[in-house]
C-alpha cells in the first residue's frame, strides 16, 4: 500500500468525516479508498458509452480563482460546437453554478466535460449523457415489436 499527501477543503473533509461515523468506518483512509473506487467505477462506466448524445454538465466554481473564468470561456470557445447553452447562478459571494446543454459524440463530449470538471478552482462537477444515436432508436423498435 502506498501512503500519499492530498490537500482537501474543510468543508469536503467535513463531509468525508460524517459519511464515515454514519457509515461506520474506523477511519479516512478506508472510506477515501472506498469512495475512490466507486467513482472510478462510475466513470469506466461513464466512458464506455459510444455515439451521438445529449447532455447535461453541472459544474460549481470560485469564480475568484486565479483565471479560472478565463480559462473556463477558452475551453468553451474551443468546443463551441458541442456547447447548447450555458445557464450561469450565482450561489454566493465565492461560488458560482453553471449548467450547460452539449450535443455532439459522446467521447468528445466526455473529453471536454472531463477538462471542465478537472479545471483548477472547480470545486464540484457532473455530466450526465443521454444516448441519441440511431442504434438505439432500432433496438427501442426491434424490442416493442409484437409480430
Amino acid at each position: 500500500m502506498q501512503r500519499i499527501t492530498i490537500t482537501i477543503e474543510d468543508d469536503l473533509l467535513a463531509e468525508i468525516d460524517a459519511a464515515a461515523e454514519a457509515r461506520g468506518y474506523q477511519n479516512r483512509s478506508e472510506i477515501i479508498r472506498d469512495l475512490a473506487r466507486a467513482g472510478l467505477q462510475q466513470s469506466s462506466e461513464d466512458t464506455a458509452q459510444t455515439g451521438p448524445c445529449v447532455a447535461g454538465l453541472v459544474y460549481v466554481y470560485d469564480h475568484a480563482a486565479r483565471d479560472l473564468s478565463k480559462r473556463l470561456v477558452q475551453e468553451f470557445h474551443g468546443h463551441h460546437d458541442l456547447a447548447l447553452a450555458t445557464l450561469h447562478v450565482h450561489l454566493d459571494n465565492n461560488n458560482c453554478m453553471e449548467m450547460t446543454a452539449l450535443r455532439g459524440d459522446a467521447g468528445e463530449v466526455r473529453h471536454f466535460a472531463d477538462h471542465i470538471i478537472a479545471e483548477r478552482g472547480v470545486r464540484y462537477g457532473r455530466v450526465v449523457m443521454i444516448p441519441t444515436g440511431a442504434g438505439k432508436q432500432a433496438k427501442r423498435k426491434q424490442a416493442h415489436r409484437h409480430d
